[in-house]
């Protein structure tokens, strides 16, 4: 890294040498006087840290205090605002340090008068900061070098340890910000070799979107326009597939016809059947029920015609699990209590490996061979709430967390660096859904029973301002806020919302309701309009938002998921997803796909441009979709129907996870990553487990390489279990 900034920062010396030097040769004098004065002004210093750092002393040394939090600014909104929020901590940490050197540099040359003004110019930013309770006395200690507070920072050492830390810190952020421009070019580079490739795939595309639609870049990055355009022609190819565009040439896959394109889903099972055929037989693999029914797949009888490297590499994989399972297990290895119950769905039985008790490869028969992609580093608890929870939701920088309960109790709290309650919301009505805006990201959307939404302010803790909805349908059961932080949208509900009885199997038979889904913006605090939902009002259970806000899609109580165009404000398309009710919905990593939680039990994917077409579905146990059920003594039983976020993914899409009865569990993508299973299927890789009740709600906030999981339970417990992933 150190080798890769010198040069660079060499090479813009020398580029701008040579820029001089034919300046000089041709006379242009007044240019070159242009030249000098930009390059002092620029304040990248040609991305040289040391030209930074001494920037930073040379506004210290001239007591300029204006320019040196400018700068500090700049270098804020240019370098560190890109990076993730572990970072947050250690760049206030660092500019801490700056503004108390700043200090000990006026207090050392005798310019007492600098170092009051400081204060009074500052007060107002740090008079709420602990860090600088103490400082506030420095204008009237006499010797401050010898006040035990004061003394550590007046001495050689601390100046040069953070001068040296503040060098690192920008040195490393620096060279991570060339890699990914490096990797960003590298990425357009295949994508332009793979355009002839990728561009037959287009006349197979059943269902167009608008053009901003098809063309939105998911990073935002215009240099990534033709990669986000080329990734939405070709909807029906697996996020595996995606990625697969950026890769040499020489390690690509071979591309597969989707399905649906001159093959039946018969034929496409049939394929992916025989192909499994061929390859050597799994100890569990069980012959396929002529009964069952056929699951659309991404898959087709193309994958026979793969190339032999392809074929080597499956042969190879299954040639190394079968001498590994052979082999006798070194030690017992215990099952997981919550998938020693589980049995498989009945229409699932054509892929008997899709129960997670069959789809553990860790802590199953492989006995620990095979290398788990998470570490569970600790698993703290948050135990404020006292009954069970509905809603726990982290905001969009990862600093606070939003928790509802069913008494209507709303605790706002922080886990980095220690957990901490900032703020407890009681409220008269009862609560039924909560959102976090997005800017700011300090406001929070509160859904009640009656009726009404409230927009909260979690640092001010007040209401900023209380909306109707509607009395006809005052059961607020979603909320989501649009991206851009000027309109959210609302779905409410009549009274009989979520009603009906069970059956002995847990499962709930109810009429769909009447309901409304709105769009309000957040200035006027006005209703701008009320969706059409065909073929007739119906509840909405949740509602999610694609990166830029231009799509939204939804699941309702009918069973339905509904795209809709947030240009025009119309629907673009809907199919009939669950039998039952729709429990929960997002969009994927790419954005071509949308995943869903029923009250089927099932976990499917489906391609918004292909509309009602399903690219993966898994069944997934009760205790993961709900109603959820917690038993007690003298035959107490408290049901809960699912009304928080069923399932949440980590930072690359690849890993999902979900409820269970005593913890989350997180699955593998089998369409993502496996040489074993199919593509249609999960593989269980990581039981989080630490609850004594069923889990209702999850969401899960990634930051690097280390992400933390929030599980909360209906003994009103949430568990935060960090982890570390292993980088292959």
């Amino acid at each position: 890294m150190q080798g890769e900034e010198e040069a660079m920062g060499s090479a813009v010396e020398r580029m701008d040498d040579l820029v001089k030097e034919y300046l000089i040769y041709r006379g242009f004098t007044s240019t070159l006087k242009h030249l000098d004065s930009e390059i002092k002004a620029d304040k990248e210093k040609g991305f040289r840290v040391d030209k930074i750092i001494d920037q930073l002393q040379q506004f210290i040394q001239s007591y300029d205090l204006s320019a040196l939090k400018d700068y500090w600014g700049y270098l804020d909104r240019r370098l560190f605002c890109r990076l993730e929020d572990v970072y947050r901590p250690t760049i206030n940490k660092l500019r801490t340090s700056l503004y108390r050197y700043y200090l000990v540099y006026t207090v050392q040359t005798n310019r007492i008068d600098k170092t009051q003004e400081f204060f009074q110019k500052q007060a107002l930013e740090l008079q709420g900061q602990v860090e600088w309770r103490d400082w506030f006395i420095l204008p009237f200690v006499p010797v401050p070098d010898q006040n035990p507070v004061f003394s550590p920072y007046f001495t050689r050492q601390w100046a040069d340890t953070f001068l040296v830390s503040l060098h690192n810190f920008l040195k490393v952020q620096r060279s991570q910000g060339l890699q990914e421009e490096n990797e960003q070019l590298r990425q357009l580079l295949f994508a332009l070799q793979a355009e002839p490739r990728l561009k037959k795939d287009e006349e197979m595309v059943h269902h167009k979107l608008p053009p901003y639609v098809q063309n939105m870049d998911r990073l935002g990055d215009t240099e990534l326009d033709l990669v986000s355009s080329q990734r939405s022609v070709s909807p029906a190819t697996p996020s595996r597939n995606f990625f697969s565009t950026f890769l040499p040439q020489g390690k690509r896959a071979p591309g597969k016809t989707p399905q649906g394109a001159g093959s039946s889903p018969t034929q496409a099972t049939m394929g992916r059947r025989d192909t499994v055929a061929n390859q050597s037989a799994k100890p569990k693999d069980l012959p396929a029920s002529r009964d069952s029914k056929a699951v659309p797949s991404v898959g087709s009888a193309s994958d026979q015609s793969a190339s032999h490297p392809r074929q080597r590499r499956h042969q190879d994989h299954e040639k190394e699990r079968k001498e590994l399972l052979s082999k006798p297990p070194s030690q017992n290895v215990e099952k997981r209590g919550d998938s020693s119950d589980t049995e498989p769905h009945p229409e699932a039985t054509n892929e008997p490996a899709d129960s997670p008790t069959g789809q553990v490869r860790v802590g199953g028969e492989g006995g620990g061979l095979v290398e788990q992609p998470f570490i569970k580093l600790s698993q703290e608890e948050y135990g404020e709430h006292h009954s069970s929870i509905m809603h726990c939701r982290v905001d969009c920088s990862g600093r606070r967390v939003a928790s509802l309960d069913v008494d209507g109790v709303i605790k706002v709290w922080s886990f980095n660096p220690i957990m901490q309650t900032k703020a407890t919301i009681m409220s008269k009505s009862p609560l039924l859904s909560l959102e976090w805006a997005t800017k700011p990201d300090r406001l929070l959307l509160l859904g009640s029973g009656v009726g009404t939404v409230r927009l909260y302010d979690t640092e001010a803790k007040k209401n900023l301002y209380e909306m109707s909805i509607d009395d006809a349908h005052p059961r607020i059961l979603s909320l989501a806020c649009s991206p851009s932080g000027t309109s959210f949208v609302c779905s409410a509900a009549a009274h009989s919302a979520r009603t009906g009885s069970l059956t002995e199997g847990g499962s709930r038979t109810s009429v769909p309701v009447s309901g409304q889904l709105l769009l309000w913006d957040t200035k006027t605090v006005k209703q701008q309009l009320q969706f059409s939902l065909e073929p007739g009002p119906v509840a909405i259970n949740c509602t999610a938002f694609n990166h830029n806000g231009n799509l939204l899609v939804t699941g309702a109580a009918d069973g339905v998921i509904r795209l809709f165009d947030m240009q025009r404000y119309e629907s673009a398309m809907s199919w009939k997803a669950h039998d039952g009710e729709v429990y929960s919905v997002e969009f994927s990593y790419d954005e071509n796909t949308v995943f869903s939680i029923g009250e089927d039990g099932k976990f499917i994917q489906w391609n918004i441009h292909r509309c009602g077409v399903k690219q993966s579905e898994y069944s997934l146990p009760q205790d993961a979709t709900g109603p959820f059920v917690l038993s007690g003594y003298s035959g107490y039983k408290q049901v809960q129907v699912p009304r928080g976020r069923l399932f949440a993914f980590d930072s690359e899409g690849q890993h999902v996870l979900t409820c269970s009865s005593n913890g989350g569990l997180i699955y593998r993508r089998e369409s993502c990553k496996s040489p074993f299973g199919s593509p249609n299927g999960l593989e269980n890789i990581l039981a989080l487990g630490g609850h004594k009740a069923p889990v209702v709600t999850v969401d899960w906030c990634s930051a690097v390489d280390c992400g933390t999981c929030l599980t909360a339970s209906m003994d009103g417990k949430i568990k935060l279990s960090t982890l570390l992933a292993q980088k292959s």
